[in-house]
């Protein structure tokens, strides 16, 4: 193995509102705990992530809300939905993670601002706690993650803005423009679904990989040394269909 200290960006499209990005979300995390605190792996990391919205603004405004049982019925058929809320709770039994499909379905804006101001604040240190606690919230107490009091809550408890601050944040337009942006562009390079984890800007894991897949990726790239060029991979990453498409 390499012995120089190799460092890995992984930049992560997701959608707080989606319950397969936060299970991928938990397992990368896994697995980078288990690469350097198990494995001892060469390998630092630098996380991002990048916002993506999987209801359009012209199907769910920011001022629209929807029960999410009427939402997802609606948008799969009840044997989908069914099935769906049967893989979620699978994994969630496994991890011990309380998924709720209880509560109400809000557009993501404001959560992706709130995101990306935390991230342009203070890099990952901020950024990741603050989406930690998002998903908590949204999926796991049912709460409703386009309320300003909810999200300034969680602004102030991991310690982005004071709740003051992060009210007056989110009531102005300030990362309005960027997040559509980059939510546009996203779907103008063909990303119809979440999450998607890109390694160093030039291999793609699509869907919610388990962590035994990011490990095996991150030994790949410990391997392989600090410039890994050409690809470590002897062939294409692999690709589990386990992305939620919810609206074209």
């Amino acid at each position: 193995m390499s012995a120089f200290n190799r460092k890995v960006k992984l930049t992560v499209i997701n959608d707080v509102i989606c319950p397969n990005c936060s299970i991928g979300q938990h397992e990368l995390l896994s697995a980078i705990s288990y690469c350097q605190e198990v494995l001892h792996l060469p390998l630092t990391f630098e996380v991002e992530f990048m916002p993506f919205r999987l209801i359009p603004l012209n199907l769910l405004d920011e001022n629209t809300k929807v029960s999410k049982d009427e939402f997802f019925s609606g948008t799969f058929g009840k044997e989908k939905y069914d099935a769906f809320q049967a893989a979620i709770a699978k994994w969630a039994d496994e991890k011990k993670i309380p998924i709720t499909f209880k509560g109400m379905m809000s557009q993501s804006t404001r959560a992706h601002r709130l995101s990306r101001k935390a991230y342009l604040v203070g890099g990952q240190e901020k950024q990741l706690p603050l989406l930690c606690t998002l998903f908590k919230a949204y999926l796991e107490d049912g709460k409703d993650i386009a309320d300003l009091d909810v999200l300034s809550d969680i602004a102030e408890q991991v310690g982005v803005f004071s709740k003051e601050e992060a009210l007056a944040f989110l009531r102005s337009n300030e990362l309005e423009a960027e997040i559509n942006n980059m939510c546009n562009e996203a779907r103008s390079k063909g990303v119809t679904g979440v999450p998607m984890t890109v390694i160093d800007g030039k291999w793609v894991l699509n869907g919610g990989q388990c962590s035994d897949v990011f490990v095996q990726v991150f030994k790949k790239l410990a391997y392989a040394g600090v410039s890994a060029a050409p690809s470590p991979f002897a062939a294409p990453v692999s690709e589990m269909p386990s992305q939620v498409h919810l609206a074209a």
